[in-house]
């Protein structure tokens, strides 16, 4: 007499490592299948957890996409950190750091169509990956002014416009990023690099140092 196949139910973890499971699951399937085409059923098998725990955690896909974006940001952020105080970043550093994180995390390419600038990707404006691109900003930029913060602090540096000056970085960097990556040629990477970090230096006033 033939046996029914039961599918195995899946595991039990603690609710942090059910959320942790699910992001890490979510985050390759989106960067290399695409958002649409990646289902929650998808997800939960990859993470081997219930479909039910995704909602419970997350609410929404787009929610878990917003959170993977956060994530993103968060792992950027600690590359470009190192183990150096904020006050003794300076852009040459930062900068260098974050294009080595998104030469690294290029899979996401896969999911807008471009290389990646601190999260954007050319076709970043594409909607399904706005909430990704958005979240994964708004967590740098904060970063970004906190850092600015104490090194403007620390040298002296008065007279800017930090929550300014820091979307407008973001923005320099991401272009950055975009230009040095989609050229193979060594010599105008390093042109890009350096010019760029010249006119951060600049604008946060390095140049008065």
């Amino acid at each position: 007499m033939a046996t029914r196949a039961v599918e195995p139910r899946s595991r039990r973890y603690d609710p942090a490592e059910t959320r942790q499971r699910v992001l890490e699951a979510a985050n390759l399937l989106f960067s290399t299948k695409g958002f649409a085409a990646t289902g929650t059923a998808d997800i939960a098998r990859a993470a081997d957890v219930s479909e039910g725990s995704i909602f419970y955690h997350f609410g929404s896909k787009k929610n878990l996409l917003i959170d993977i974006g956060r994530m993103y940001g968060e792992r950027m952020i600690a590359v470009m950190q190192g183990d150096d105080a904020l006050e003794d970043l300076e852009p040459g550093i930062m900068i260098t750091r974050c294009i080595d994180f998104c030469i690294e995390h290029k899979e996401w390419e896969a999911l807008t169509g471009e290389v990646c600038a601190e999260g954007k990707p050319k076709t970043m404006m594409a909607a399904e990956a706005e909430p990704f691109y958005h979240a994964s900003r708004e967590v740098t930029c904060e970063w970004v002014a906190k850092q600015m913060t104490a090194a403007m602090a620390k040298r002296g540096t008065t007279g800017v416009n930090i929550p300014f000056a820091a979307q407008l970085t973001y923005a320099v960097v991401g272009e950055t990023i975009e230009a040095v990556i989609s050229t193979g040629d060594q010599e105008r990477r390093s042109e890009v690099l350096a010019e760029t970090i010249r006119f951060v230096r600049a604008a946060c006033g390095y140049h008065a140092a």
